[in-house]
């Protein structure tokens, strides 16, 4: 396997209005809310394990793919961009990543690489899905490669100090 490869774990399929979360404490996957706009998942959406951002949450991913996998699949994928956005607990960054074992996605590797508007549309779900839930959230935008992997590799250690 490729050395810049990680494991994601699938809390939410593309195309879902459920926004589902991994109960860390009971190990299962919760329903959580359906989103209250009218918007779905563009990609699938969930975590890279053993991370710890500075919120204290797993570092979100974003995995490009053509079908929705389901809740609970880990995919091993590498990371082609970060999407910077805030909220109200401060940055609320997200991986976004390609399947290594997808040859329609493995050759991407930057974000200017998506097809079609993917990148907009990408964009435009995170502006928007949170609004008819009066969330503070703002899009900052993208970041490269080097940054994704600078952001996971400090939520790496900051998981494994807390972890010590």
């Amino acid at each position: 396997m490729a050395a810049d490869s990680v494991k994601a774990f699938v809390e939410v399929p593309k195309g879902s209005r459920n926004k589902y979360e991994l109960n860390e404490e009971s190990g299962e996957l919760e329903f959580d809310r359906r989103l209250f706009a009218a918007v779905s998942f563009p990609t699938d959406y969930g975590f890279i394990p053993e991370t710890k951002t500075q919120s204290g949450d797993a570092l979100d991913a974003l995995i490009c793919i053509d079908e929705p996998t389901f809740p609970g699949c880990v995919i091993r994928v590498k990371i082609i961009a970060l999407f910077k956005m805030r909220d109200e607990n401060g940055p609320d960054h997200k991986a976004l990543c390609v399947p290594l074992s997808d040859p329609a996605w493995s050759d991407l590797d930057e974000v200017d690489d998506l097809p079609g508007n993917l990148k907009e549309e990408i964009a435009h779900f995170f502006d928007v899905y949170t609004q008819l839930e009066e969330q503070e959230v703002s899009v900052e935008g993208w970041g490269t490669r080097e940054e994704a992997t600078r952001v996971l590799e400090e939520s790496r250690e900051r998981y494994r100090s807390s972890s010590r």
